[in-house]
């Protein structure tokens, strides 16, 4: 057997292990589980930590602020000391009515936190007893009317502690749509949504944008503080909270949508490489085996199927071009899900190779001491 040979029977069966066993992470039916009103309304604190959000908070707070909740809510935006003003326009948008808006900044950044949890410490602290769950979203998300009552029923109908949503990114540009809707898979790929949403299971998994937990809930889990310094805070809730005890869900959205733009790719791989090779946990043996492991699984299918093709080898063609199907026909449903061609999911190989890139790029900033970089502050390297 030849190596391409041997290489694209690996994949194949790979892709069936995942495309079978591997937690049904490609399908798209994670949403909102059952939910009924509850016979009292909780009372709720929308925290949103707003760092130079001047741009897009015109399309998000206002979202916020028009809650058809049936309780008593409000939100606090805290504002990690902006340089564009996005403190004082919080306050204008404020003006025009709807839930009760507090805008408040944190003290100075001390060490040891990244910003964003610092900034979410602070508005737990002014949430105070009385909320007895916090809406943890970003300045960038925009929700739907009843988005806050539908995640408040489902926790209440369903005895969860933490119910998140991945938000539906944008996919306005070339880039976006060839990018986004395999951030996406691959996420669920590393955190298959319906094992992180069963009791026991080790996998655990949130999504920062959007995600409601009970306040007694996270004190259990040792508040924000005992997250302080992470830099993929979403999935450490997450961690935190099903560890402690706590039952949590995480699906796909209908009502929450990210309203920031990423039109070049550049700003594209920014977004990724800050975090990915801190999801690998510094980690040199993770980061080749991640680097081999994506070249099995996503780009010998094409390279086999060509190469079968080319030189007139049947059996790499056949298993090349399996491969490859399975890999799409898995991806379809998130194409569908963010409404694009069904022909996209037949490009997931190249995109693959631009997070590989990305992973590498983001392993290489780490090693050279930039660590993970946003916003304008660069958590130095740890490890």
């Amino acid at each position: 057997m030849t190596v391409l040979r041997w290489l694209s029977v690996s994949s194949l069966l790979c892709w069936l292990w995942l495309t079978c066993c591997h937690g049904f992470f490609w399908r798209t039916d994670q949403r909102l589980p059952p939910r009924r009103p509850p016979a009292r309304w909780p009372e709720v604190a929308v925290l949103v930590p707003a760092r130079d959000e001047a741009e897009v908070l015109p399309a998000s707070l206002p979202s916020l602020l028009a809650q058809r909740y049936p309780g008593r809510a409000r939100v606090i935006l805290v504002d990690d000391h902006s340089s564009d003003g996005t403190g004082a326009l919080a306050e204008r948008l404020g003006a025009a009515g709807g839930l009760p808006l507090t805008v408040t900044t944190p003290p100075p950044l001390p060490p040891g936190w990244t910003g964003k949890l610092w900034a979410l410490r602070h508005g737990v602290e002014l949430a105070g007893t009385g909320a007895e769950y916090l809406l943890l979203t970003d300045a960038d998300i925009a929700h739907g009317p009843d988005s806050l009552a539908g995640l408040v029923a489902a926790a209440e109908s369903n005895g969860l502690d933490l119910v998140s949503q991945m938000a539906r990114l944008r996919v306005a540009t070339a880039w976006e749509r060839r990018i986004v809707p395999a951030f996406v898979y691959f996420f669920a790929q590393l955190y298959p949504f319906r094992r992180s949403n069963r009791p026991g299971a080790r996998t655990a998994a949130a999504a920062g944008g959007c995600s409601l937990v009970r306040r007694e809930a996270l004190e259990r889990a040792g508040g924000i503080a005992g997250i302080r310094g992470a830099v993929i805070d979403d999935v450490s809730l997450a961690r935190a909270v099903k560890s402690s005890g706590g039952r949590i869900w995480l699906g796909l959205a209908e009502q929450v949508d990210s309203v920031r733009p990423y039109p070049r790719l550049a700003q594209l791989w920014q977004m990724v490489s800050r975090s990915a090779y801190a999801q690998l946990r510094h980690s040199p043996a993770l980061l080749l085996g991640t680097v081999l492991g994506l070249s099995l699984v996503y780009l010998v299918p094409p390279v086999a199927t060509v190469a079968g093709l080319v030189g007139g080898r049947p059996s790499v063609l056949l298993t090349g071009a399996a491969a490859w199907a399975l890999m799409a026909g898995t991806f379809l449903p998130m194409v569908r899900y963010y409404r694009q061609p069904a022909g996209a999911a037949l490009l997931l190989p190249f995109t693959a190779l631009l997070y590989l890139l990305m992973t590498v790029d983001s392993a290489v900033q780490h090693w050279r001491g930039r660590g993970s970089a946003w916003k304008g502050r660069t958590y130095p390297r740890t490890g």
